[in-house]
């Protein structure tokens, strides 16, 4: 069975490009053999990310994640069981908010930052595939 989920989490400083690099490192190593693929978006000191795939693997790097040093105050926003997935294609995608024009964000929020503690977890999955209909993922540098 194929879920979705997508969660927020905040990081104490600001995110850096190395902090970037070293997480979609680890993911496009890890999530291929354990058949995930998804998107990490992000913006100042907030994670987005989705992740896909069969539930125990999914729920298992979800467990991993919650306990990462470099997550805080980690909040599911949504999961669902899926018939197919919307980001096949990525064993890990991103999404640099800050790169891109904020009017895109006030479709689906009241403010012009990247705040998914503040809106509903179908307005933060819209965001996502919004973006990616938009062109706006990319891999690794």
């Amino acid at each position: 069975m194929l879920v979705r989920l997508i969660y927020a989490s905040h990081t104490q400083d600001a995110i850096s490009g190395k902090l970037i690099d070293d997480i979609l490192a680890q993911s496009q190593t890890r999530n291929p053999a354990n058949g995930i693929t998804g998107l990490l978006c992000y913006s100042q000191n907030t994670f987005v990310q989705v992740l896909e795939g069969g539930r125990a693997e999914v729920n298992k790097l979800f467990q991993l994640l919650a306990q990462d040093k470099r997550h805080q105050d980690v909040t599911l926003l949504k999961y669902e069981e899926i018939t197919e997935r919307r980001y096949a294609n990525w064993a890990m995608a991103r999404v640099a908010l800050d790169k891109l024009n904020m009017s895109l964000l006030l479709r689906y929020s009241d403010q012009a930052r990247l705040d998914p503690f503040s809106v509903s977890g179908e307005s933060t999955a819209r965001l996502l595939e919004a973006l990616a209909e938009a062109g706006a993922l990319c891999s690794r540098d």
